[in-house]
């Protein structure tokens, strides 16, 4: 894989929204931080994982996520927002350590669209809630004025406990020495989203991997239970990702180029459309760091799996050039891989 594209950093404070702060990279951080985390502030929040981990009593101990799906278009290949929705929260949790248990979730729903539309997206919901093994237990609905919606907003809350006495996992506990971990090929998602927007046609169909990555969580915890973290690459993919964890731990992470598993239909697309798939968002798939000693049995684990086939090893944790990413290029040489800063594609997940 060679990265092609990167958006330019906007520049300066913005004193409205722009669509790259719901793009999961810098000026999203900066939103959170700037605007929520003060509003806020408490330790759990501070934190900034994907899932809050809560105490409610000694020895008891829950995970606990929300998110919201906007994604256009609502239904494409591989997947719908239903599915999109129910599989981002058990991710957010299942990457934390926490075993999903129960959702929720609020439909916003612009006036005028078809029932039957709203139907399939139940149905794909509930098949997604049985393949996650969790149960969908509250609900509720609104309407908005035609014009006003997109068709329907869908946002979730998951619910995760953590089995016996094992340790959350932490975007904070990278540390030197580490191995990099991904169990699928990157910018699936993403890329399938935007061919389905532009309503491009490729000689092979783009499919989300939009999937509840329990079973590949599950895979690499029995074989490495010290295993440092686990995330999914959602908005800003697999490069930020990377980039929040290397903040997080204040280490370095160097990935090599030739070891990015990257499949050609998505590799030719991106060439085409000027996109790099290591921002690109993925939907089904995990970027961990486990302790280099558990490294190969971990990828042989996750390879077992139907979607784990195309699970590699790609880079290395280094003490050097904290909260920073770099990729070792085909050529030899060494280049910066750094978080996304703008806005590449809107409404993904």
């Amino acid at each position: 894989m060679s990265v092609t594209f990167a958006c330019p950093a906007p520049i300066g404070r913005h004193d409205r929204v722009v669509l790259g702060h719901g793009g999961g990279g810098r000026l999203s951080a900066e939103l959170v931080e700037s605007v929520f985390v003060p509003a806020f502030r408490n330790d759990v929040l501070a934190a900034l994982e994907d899932q809050a981990t809560l105490t409610l009593e000694p020895g008891v101990r829950v995970a606990v996520t929300t998110d919201a799906f906007v994604v256009e278009p609502i239904f494409f290949p591989g997947g719908d927002i239903g599915r999109l929705a129910v599989c981002g929260t058990v991710n957010n949790l299942v990457g934390g350590g926490a075993i999903a248990r129960f959702i929720t979730a609020a439909f916003v729903i612009e006036e005028g669209m078809l029932v039957a539309d709203l139907e399939r997206i139940a149905r794909s919901m509930r098949a997604a809630c049985d393949e996650a093994g969790v149960s969908l237990v509250a609900g509720d609905t609104k309407v908005v004025e035609r014009g006003k919606g997109d068709q329907v907003f869908i946002t979730t809350t998951g619910l995760g406990t953590y089995p016996g006495m094992r340790r959350p996992l932490s975007v904070a506990a990278a540390r030197p020495g580490d191995r990099v971990l991904v169990t699928g090929t990157l910018g699936d998602h993403g890329i399938a989203i935007h061919a389905a927007r532009l309503g491009l046609a490729f000689e092979t169909v783009l499919q989300s991997d939009v999937a509840p990555v329990g079973k590949l969580a599950a895979a690499i915890l029995d074989a490495c239970p010290d295993a440092r973290c686990m995330r999914d690459p959602t908005r800003g993919g697999f490069a930020t990702t990377l980039n929040e964890i290397a903040a997080a731990s204040r280490v370095g992470i160097v990935v090599t180029e030739r070891d990015l598993p990257v499949q050609p239909e998505v590799a030719n697309a991106c060439e085409m459309l000027g996109l790099d798939p290591a921002y690109l968002a993925n939907a089904g798939t995990i970027v961990a760091v486990v302790p280099a000693a558990d490294a190969e049995r971990v990828l042989a684990a996750v390879r077992a799996l139907p979607r784990g086939r195309d699970a590699a090893l790609v880079g290395e944790v280094v003490d050097t050039r904290a909260g920073t990413v770099a990729v070792r290029s085909n050529n030899g040489g060494e280049r910066a891989l750094p978080m996304l800063a703008g806005e590449p594609l809107s409404r993904v997940c």
